[in-house]
């Protein structure tokens, strides 16, 4: 059965990839809303993450408790084989559309 990445997936996944051992949620929000100059909720990137994890696509562990946090320690992330699979898979499938694009890209006239 293929699964497929939705936009903000990606992003996360993509994200999560960049951040190596610091991909935690506050630094993968940080780190989504400055490079793509949008807004996401904490609530929404918590979702993508349940939903990736019930894809196979990541795992996480608890981090240990630190002095800055009041004691509470940190969640973190990580890719998995099967969501390494399925970025490439997603990146594939885009570089092949461009390359095959018939339309002018160019935004110069």
């Amino acid at each position: 059965m293929k699964v497929y990445l939705g936009e903000f997936e990606e992003l996360v996944l993509l994200t999560i990839a960049t951040l190596g051992e610091e991909a935690y949620g506050v630094a993968i929000k940080d780190s989504i809303e400055q490079r793509c100059d949008r807004t996401i909720s904490i609530g929404a990137l918590h979702s993508t993450i349940t939903r990736l994890e019930e894809k196979k696509f990541l795992r996480s562990w608890m981090g240990g408790a630190t002095a800055e946090r009041g004691g509470r320690s940190k969640r973190y992330y990580e890719i998995t084989q099967e969501g390494k699979a399925a970025l490439s898979t997603a990146k594939s499938l885009r570089d092949a559309l461009w390359s095959e694009s018939k339309v002018k890209l160019s935004l110069q006239k």
